[in-house]
């Protein structure tokens, strides 16, 4: 087959930044640039032709499963932009492909992903061109709409089952359906019905993929407890670390005892804070700054190495390129990579020669961020929340978890955080909390008005806790709580919580700043006709519906 050249240089819309919110076409809006996103798109081209071959087999490895995760995770949002890493990537899935149709039975037909091989990597950046690997090689709007909610879902799925992984916890059920989904996306047989099915499925092991990796954590370092994280300075260096990895971190913890260097947390890091393990290292002094995409002004004040466990990522500015260090699946042209062993140890040695070095971190903020409501401590607060419930203290309980972004229309959720009634009370995971947590939102009889659960996979905490409630009113239906949801939303793994929500049934999420672009026009009447899905508008006419059920 003679493939064409991409229609433009690029096209990725998986992202709620994406350029005026219909796709970015000449670079991301990420920094991601045209060769990165397409030889991304290639990769999970190459992914599916080795799912493919995984069906006709009828069997997997280890190695696949753990290489289908990560190369997934790999092209997550601010994750990878190094185009060498990702041919590589590549490369060792045609490998890993090839190795393994050596067991397919006779007369087996087979897709191009699962047979195209390369002569050298001109091929790959060629085959990364073509028409046929980009997203819009499926010209049917609505079943392209559909097929790439599920991918995105998918990749957030391989996101977080790569941390539960991390700390030894798998499933082989959640490997099956990832391959499952990703051949389903290529099947012309499906229809949008058939689809949409699929779609609620990938909520359903999202659910359990959150499960497990909320096990993970908690079986290793505890349930984590209210915590005061103070969000200032001390006058040693100090190593700044960002992401999910709690892995890396206890790592690094514990190979910076007794050095004199100090260890903070940024942005998703934050949550490490309440786990109980972590609280022995007297090191470990707190967290610095905000959201992700504050980090080029952050990482400069710091002074100190920083560490990129997990998205996100951006550029990053000369002035600390020297001191930036990515892991795992993170990866950027000319920043170093801390590899890891066979037993997945990192050494962390030269970072900390160099934090000591380092001048001490630029104080940006004092005070205290109080965190770690996670389920199992908010379950323990169960009969008090049920009687201010009940008493009338507390009239609603606001999900407003989900990420953080750099557009200034998000500006929107610290005004609608600051204009809630004070008996509301906001629950939240992910980077979004930023947003509100640092503001004096008070309390309603001792329960904090902001409840952090943690993560963005501590979204699963929340509809533990929704679950709990509804059990507690003797209620049928979840939607009978006096919860509602106004959610941020930015890349895929938000996407992969969305449908875990849209698969236990929540209805009337307001999702926002915009609705995501892969969704067409009549994808979207479907999930807004069948699960009352919306978007943003005011703030003065959002605490209307959802607070007073004025329409």
């Amino acid at each position: 087959m003679k493939y064409k050249k991409r229609p433009t240089k690029m096209f990725c819309y998986q992202c709620q930044e994406t350029a005026r919110n219909t796709g970015c076409t000449v670079v991301g809006v990420c920094g991601k640039k045209d060769n990165v996103a397409n030889l991304q798109d290639l990769l999970v081209y190459t992914i599916k032709g080795l799912a493919y071959v995984c069906e006709k087999v009828g069997r997997s490895t280890k190695e696949i499963d753990r290489y289908i995760v990560d190369s997934l995770f790999a092209t997550i949002t601010n994750v990878n932009f190094d185009d060498r890493d990702i041919i590589e990537k590549i490369k060792r899935g045609i490998e890993l492909r090839e190795n393994l149709k050596k067991e397919l039975p006779n007369g087996v037909e087979l897709p191009d992903c699962a047979t195209w091989i390369p002569e050298n990597e001109e091929d790959i950046v060629k085959k990364a061109n073509s028409e046929e690997v980009s997203i819009l090689a499926t010209e049917d709007e609505d079943i392209r709409s559909l097929r790439e909610l599920i991918t995105y879902g998918v990749k957030g799925i391989g996101a977080y089952l790569h941390h539960a992984m991390v700390l030894g916890y798998n499933d082989e059920n959640i490997h099956k359906f990832i391959k499952k989904a990703l051949i389903s996306t290529m099947d012309d047989n499906l229809s949008v019905d058939d689809l949409l099915a699929l779609a609620l499925e990938t909520g359903k092991y999202a659910v359990d993929t959150l499960a497990l990796l909320d096990k993970a954590h908690t079986e290793t370092y505890g349930h984590p407890k209210i915590t005061e994280v103070n969000i200032g300075v001390r006058n040693n260096p100090g190593i700044l670390i960002s992401g999910h990895d709690l892995k890396t971190l206890e790592q690094l913890l514990e190979q910076t005892k007794s050095t004199g260097v100090d260890v903070y947390t940024h942005c998703e890091m934050l949550p490490a804070h309440y786990y109980p393990a972590f609280k022995k290292y007297d090191h470990f002094v707190g967290n610095y700054g905000s959201a992700w995409h504050r980090q080029r002004e952050e990482f400069e004040a710091f002074n100190g190495p920083i560490i990129i466990t997990t998205n996100c990522l951006v550029p990053p500015k000369d002035s600390y390129k020297n001191r930036l260090y990515t892991t795992g699946c993170v990866s950027y042209p000319g920043v170093k990579r801390i590899p890891e062993d066979e037993n997945g140890n990192k050494d962390f040695s030269e970072i900390i020669e160099q934090a000591k070095k380092c001048a001490p971190p630029k104080e940006l903020e004092r005070g205290k961020i109080v965190g770690g409501f996670a389920h199992n401590q908010v379950l323990s607060l169960a009969d008090k929340i049920v009687e201010a419930v009940k008493s009338g203290a507390i009239r609603k309980f606001v999900v407003m978890a989900g990420c953080d972004g750099r557009h200034s229309s998000r500006d929107y959720y610290t005004e609608f955080a600051k204009a809630l009634p004070k008996d509301t009370v906001i629950l939240t995971a992910g980077c979004a909390k930023y947003r509100y947590i640092k503001l004096d939102l008070g309390d309603i009889n001792g329960i904090p008005r902001v409840l952090d659960a943690g993560q963005c996979n501590d979204s699963y905490s929340l509809v533990v806790v929704a679950l709990k409630l509804k059990e507690a009113f003797n209620l049928e239906d979840i939607n009978q709580l006096p919860i509602v949801y106004n959610i941020a939303w930015y890349e895929q793994k938000a996407v992969a919580v969305l449908l875990a929500l849209l698969y236990l049934g929540i209805k009337n999420i307001l999702l926002g700043p915009t609705l995501p672009a892969f969704l067409s026009p009549n994808v979207t009447k479907v999930l807004v006709d069948k699960f009352g899905i919306g978007t943003i508008s005011t703030v003065e006419e959002d605490i209307k519906r959802l607070i007073y059920d004025e329409k």
